[in-house]
């Protein structure tokens, strides 16, 4: 969901431009979309392949949503046997340019075949992408980094001074499975096979890394804005769970409430989930937890928490193990922070409502992120032991300090200056309008 819900929000903005759209996705990926506005129904075609059977994938996951991080390669080996559906689909349509992100590494090569415009869109910041390294590095096999260890510094591409690295989380999650094609080889063949790419960032915010980046693809590179969350995207304001929320977060003092939520695809132990309650309570901080169940798991998350623990923040802690509207419930005026997993996608949405980010990175781009932001004092991250383990004493400390201490008091007004980028609509639509613009003007070229 974290890459297809930016993916529509960029389908939303190029038609509300008059652009016609070809949105790609299976049936039960689409059925999760937001409504489409009426005025741009006309011109948003959602396009369903049925998703292919593959043995051991959990059944009807078509998502990372759907099954645990140890079968997500699985949807990777899905993916690939799309490849005769989308080429079918691709032949039989009149389109000026596609847009994709990593996993369909062979997408651009089959729209290169078919004259088809070809733009990777990437949807980390421009510092991860970075991070993660040159094509002739990720295709070529050369990468330098073999340990653990090496990816915990600073690779050699990387010409200044930074402490923007992985973290040592990045390898508590592994899969069961592989595909014939690892994550890195197909990032690096989709860069090198796209005319263009897009990123999901400006030069106000990390210039230095754009310039990094394009000398490192050696191909046009265009920022296109924070994609920032819109109300309309969420459910309905009228959907009787979101009232139920509403009413208690209306109950609430202003700029008060801890918004937790750790993405959807991060799975807590049960060590982690207590010293988390744990630290949520010695707080005494009021909280909204959205606490998901473990995908293929009998046990239920609520059963994971502390006995008593419901009891002993009844009034000021309220917890969701279902889906939560994200996006209205860090609007509302009681939310102060976010206590968030540092997925782009979630700091994005923290920000452009100026919301305190508290940062907790548990795997892949995430360490990355948390460092780049609490490198521009916008959050600040938990303290882990060497171990990656957090205590409860080290959450409660961290919540006071970013939501009530004198001495986080300017981490709040940080984060309320970032509102003025992040979420500012001037700026998104600039960079919305000049990567449009590029399209337009390699398509007269021909």
């Amino acid at each position: 969901m974290g890459h297809l819900i930016p993916f529509f929000h960029l389908s939303k903005h190029l038609a509300q431009r008059g652009h016609k759209i070809s949105f790609i996705s299976t049936p039960r990926n689409l059925q999760r979309l937001p409504k489409i506005p009426q005025n741009l129904s006309p011109l948003i075609n959602l396009i369903p392949l049925p998703f292919p059977h593959i043995p051991n994938l959990t059944p009807h996951a078509e998502s990372s949503i759907d099954t645990s991080f140890s079968k997500q390669q699985l949807l990777k080996i899905a993916i690939d046997k799309l490849q005769p559906a989308i080429t079918c689909f691709l032949e039989s349509s009149q389109l000026d340019w596609i847009i994709y992100d990593f996993a369909s590494h062979w997408l651009p090569s089959t729209a290169a075949e078919l004259g088809i415009h070809r733009c990777f869109c990437g949807l980390f910041n421009a510092a991860v992408l970075c991070l993660i390294g040159p094509p002739t590095v990720l295709i070529g096999g050369s990468d330098p980094r073999t340990t653990i260890e090496d990816f915990l510094r600073v690779p050699e591409w990387i010409p200044f001074e930074s402490d923007i690295v992985f973290h040592h989380q990045v390898n508590q999650h592994s899969s069961e499975y592989i595909s014939e094609t690892p994550d890195t080889v197909r990032m690096g063949v989709t860069i090198r096979d796209s005319e263009v790419v897009a990123v999901r960032t400006c030069v106000e915010f990390e210039p230095e890394w754009i310039d990094l980046l394009r000398d490192l693809y050696q191909k046009p590179l265009v920022p296109i804005g924070f994609l920032p969350p819109c109300m309309e995207d969420d459910e309905d304001v009228n959907d009787m769970k979101w009232v139920s929320i509403k009413a208690w977060l209306d109950e609430q003092r202003l700029n008060s409430v801890v918004y937790v939520a750790l993405g959807t695809e991060g799975v807590l132990s049960q060590e982690e989930v207590t010293e988390l309650a744990l630290g949520l309570e010695k707080s005494e901080l009021s909280f909204f937890w959205v606490l998901r169940n473990p995908p293929e798991s009998t046990q239920k998350a609520i059963d994971m928490l502390p006995n008593g623990f419901l009891q002993g923040v009844e009034g000021r802690g309220m917890v969701c193990t279902d889906w939560a509207p994200q996006v209205q419930i860090l609007s509302h005026d009681s939310v102060g922070g976010f206590l968030t997993h540092c997925g782009w996608n979630s700091i994005i949405e923290g920000l452009a409502f100026g919301r305190v980010l508290m940062l907790f990175p548990m795997t892949t781009d995430q360490g990355p992120n948390a460092r780049l932001l609490q490198g521009k004092g916008l959050g600040i991250e938990v303290t882990r032991k060497e171990d990656g383990m957090f205590t409860s004493d080290a959450v409660a400390e961290l919540l006071r300090f970013a939501m009530v201490d004198d001495f986080g008091s300017s981490l709040r007004a940080s984060a309320k200056e970032a509102k003025k980028l992040l979420g500012d609509r001037e700026t998104n639509q600039r960079c919305m309008d000049e990567f449009i613009q590029y399209l337009v003007e390699q398509k007269k070229k021909e």
